[in-house]
């Protein structure tokens, strides 16, 4: 990546009707590739509950987990920015317990900014980890960490009601100093009406293409999961095909004896080899029992 991606960055780009690309990554191999492709935000995401660690939900993730996974993300990205989820129960109970969450994720996991989910009930905290010199992304719309209030992972903002709620919490976010705001399964409608009030950029998923910027799972967006595809969601890769042909060709290979092969196998030099053997000779007897 030629350019190093911060908050100003973001912010010109949106003036600019440049569109914004981010990508989860949760660790090292995974950041250095997207971000030497180009990808200007790399999302560790608590989504890593659901695709790293097989929970059904966010949930159960947890702070350590989150500051583990930026650290090795932050190592990898190469000029993208990181910005780290703040996971459940880690900065809803005051605004002093999120600056010091938040504070966590960017002293030892090397993050350059933090993303929280919730509308304009959140907008003191926002303010005040801003105030303390942290950029923080809000998330509005389907909010994961929500789930079992909402009764599953559904569209939010169905309503014209709703959809006006929607955006006074994107304006309040705003107003509180957020630099950009996720917007998840919204009707393309609020969400491009939302993305033309607000001055800092929009990124969606499953938000229909008027968002400043867009956003998947990296593990959705290269096919590495199976079973059931979100409807947002679209699959650059299938790489868990590639892995499974793969590994039934490595286990046929050694069954049959074909690798490790030649091109895999080390010898001893000559000289070596028959000093060695005349020390097995010496050293005589058969396998042990």
């Amino acid at each position: 990546m030629a350019r190093t991606v911060t908050v100003r960055t973001l912010a010109n780009m949106k003036r600019a009707g440049e569109k914004i690309a981010m990508l989860t990554a949760y660790d090292y191999p995974t950041a250095k590739l997207l971000s030497e492709a180009g990808v200007h935000v790399l999302l560790v995401g608590d989504s890593l509950g659901m695709v790293v660690q097989g929970q059904p939900t966010t949930v159960p993730v947890t702070l350590d987990h989150m500051v583990y996974h930026a650290s090795l993300v932050s190592r990898g990205a190469e000029g993208a920015m990181v910005v780290a989820d703040l996971p459940f129960l880690t900065y809803q109970v005051s605004a002093e317990e999120a600056l010091r969450s938040a504070g966590r994720l960017m002293q030892e996991g090397g993050a350059h900014g933090v993303k929280l989910e919730g509308g304009r009930e959140m907008a003191k905290t926002v303010r005040r980890l801003v105030d303390a010199g942290i950029p923080v992304m809000g998330h509005i719309g389907l909010t994961p960490q929500s789930v079992h209030t909402f009764g599953g992972f559904t569209v939010q903002g169905k309503t014209a009601d709703r959809a006006l709620e929607m955006m006074e919490d994107a304006l309040a976010l705003e107003e509180a100093g957020a630099f950009s705001i996720v917007l998840e399964a919204v009707p393309a409608e609020v969400a491009a009406e939302i993305t033309h009030r607000l001055s800092i950029p929009t990124i969606g998923i499953g938000a229909g293409p008027d968002c400043d910027g867009q956003v998947l799972v990296f593990h959705d967006f290269i096919g590495y999961t199976s079973g059931y595809i979100p409807k947002h969601n679209k699959r650059y890769a299938d790489l868990a095909s590639v892995i499974r042909d793969a590994a039934r060709q490595y286990i046929e290979e050694v069954a049959q004896g074909v690798f490790p092969g030649e091109e895999q196998t080390v010898h001893l030099q000559d000289g070596e080899l028959r000093l060695f053997q005349s020390m097995v000779a010496r050293h005589g007897g058969g396998p042990r029992e």
